[in-house]
């Protein structure tokens, strides 16, 4: 979602977006929006409204239903709306951060709410600083804006194309000025924005379960690489660099449907439960291994699971039950957080586990920490065989596009390189990750049209300022056996 400046500038986050124009409950049901999509953001959130121009908001750090009320929701008047969920690390969690911002400006007063991540923030914060603009937040949002006020161009439309060229990076944009509700998706196309309808109000998000939740009807994604104005009168689009035209030149988050998003969303043209027990399927084909119980891991691992079941022949159980009133671990802020979240969010079933040679299905193994204290549990719990099956291939590179995958050291698969080290690390009898081919299989368009940067160290886009670095650390990390 942004940059923390005060840190370094390093990438840490994914967040959620919402965004209604024409409907009298624009708040309440932007609020439902966000509730939806609470799994894209769980520290902070915010909703501004739009009564005739007059903008009203309220934000605040923690989940949609702490942070609104009904009361609150009532002060929100006016027939536009946009919401915003937010996630970050340590550094970056500070309430003028929350989102939507809201700026004036010469073009008038424009509401954000961006998820993504821009690559060349910190050399647009140099530039436009020396041109005079002041920065009220350390977001990256923000530079959207000073660049567009600060665009030569006469209309509105030339001068967002104007913007927009300048900047590089992942963003998913929801914008609202007096009178128009704004989509914008980077030209590459990292992260999803979708477009519904609800009556005569039209709708944009994040993912099609905010749609389902508030009764709109799936219309379309919005193109990589377009921008769309709509008003009570309709829809105007158009695309900001002409050459995108085709849309052959994307960078979709293959995570998105590793582990982002949610089971009932269509991504990228997919449902994403359907591609995860694809996933699954492709896991027990590249790596069989004889057993009692297919286990998953809750709750992105549960259709995998299904899916490497179904293909095996070997029975699927639930050994795991999660507590869903703890966030996600692997998103939480800070590491000692993440491990008393590993004990405290999931729940082992001794009499299903006990004396059975199992297979753990999960999305991921990132920094490894969670996994491991979760092989023990399942050890203690009287497992007598841990087999770990992992839907993706072994993550060795940070993202800089808005995950928190930001610094290599932290990662398993970079710090112990083989396949054999990192199975004696976690303590499992066998590991197993989906090969890069076998999870590009599981998806409709071509392999070039995604991201794989955190597997492959192939960036679509280079940071000009991590260059060498990064170019530094892939020689070095190998490919090993993983």
């Amino acid at each position: 979602m942004e940059n923390d400046y005060l840190a370094g500038g390093i990438p840490k986050e994914k967040c959620g977006v919402f965004g209604i124009i024409g409907h009298s409950q624009a708040a309440w049901l932007t609020y439902l929006g966000l509730y939806a999509l609470q799994h894209r953001g769980q520290e902070a959130c915010g909703i501004v409204s739009n009564n005739k121009g007059f903008f009203s908001f309220h934000r605040g750090m923690g989940l949609v239903n702490e942070v609104f009320n009904e009361g609150i929701l009532h002060q929100l008047k006016g027939d536009m709306a946009v919401g915003h969920v937010r996630y970050s690390t340590t550094g970056a969690s500070l309430i003028k951060n929350t989102q939507p911002l809201v700026m004036e400006c010469a073009r008038g007063t424009f509401c954000i709410a961006h998820n993504g991540n821009l690559v060349n923030s910190w050399q647009l914060r140099q530039d436009l600083r020396a041109r005079g603009a002041i920065f009220q937040t350390t977001t990256d949002s923000e530079l959207i804006v000073h660049l567009l006020a600060h665009s030569p161009k006469g209309d509105l439309k030339s001068a967002f194309r104007d913007a927009l060229q300048r900047i590089k990076g992942a963003y998913s944009l929801v914008m609202m000025n007096r009178d128009t509700l704004i989509g914008v998706r980077d030209t590459l196309g990292f992260r999803p924005l979708v477009l519904g309808r609800i009556g005569k109000a039209w709708c944009l998000a994040s993912e099609t379960c905010a749609f389902d939740l508030v009764g709109a009807t799936f219309v379309r994604e919005v193109e990589p690489g377009e921008v769309i104005f709509i008003t009570k009168k309709g829809t105007q689009s158009f695309l900001i660099n002409k050459r995108n035209a085709s849309g052959k030149n994307c960078a979709f988050c293959a995570f998105e449907h590793i582990y982002f998003s949610r089971p009932d969303s269509v991504i990228f043209g997919q449902n994403v439960h359907l591609v995860r027990v694809k996933l699954g399927e492709a896991l027990a084909r590249e790596h069989p291994q004889d057993a009692d119980l297919v286990i998953p891991v809750p709750d992105s691992g549960l259709s995998a699971a299904l899916g490497y079941s179904r293909y095996s022949g070997i029975p699927l159980e639930l050994g795991i039950v999660r507590n869903h009133y703890i966030g996600r671990t692997f998103i939480q802020p800070s590491q000692d957080i993440r491990n008393f979240g590993v004990r405290v969010k999931f729940n082992l079933l001794p009499g299903v586990l006990k004396g059975k040679r199992i297979i753990v299905v999960d999305d991921s193994i990132v920094r490894g920490t969670t996994s491991k204290i979760r092989i023990r549990n399942l050890r203690q719990a009287g497992a007598k065989e841990v087999h770990l099956r992992i839907t993706c291939p072994a993550h060795r590179f940070p993202c800089f596009y808005g995950i928190d995958f930001h610094e290599s050291k932290e990662l398993i698969a970079n710090r112990l390189k083989t396949l054999k080290k990192i199975q004696d690390y976690l303590e499992v009898d066998s590991l197993g990750y989906l090969s890069l081919e076998g999870m590009l299989s599981c998806f409709n368009h071509p392999s070039n049209y995604y991201c794989t940067a955190c597997w492959t160290g192939k960036y679509p886009i280079q940071p000009k300022e991590k260059q060498e670095k990064m170019r530094l650390e892939t020689k070095s990390c190998g490919q090993g056996e993983v």
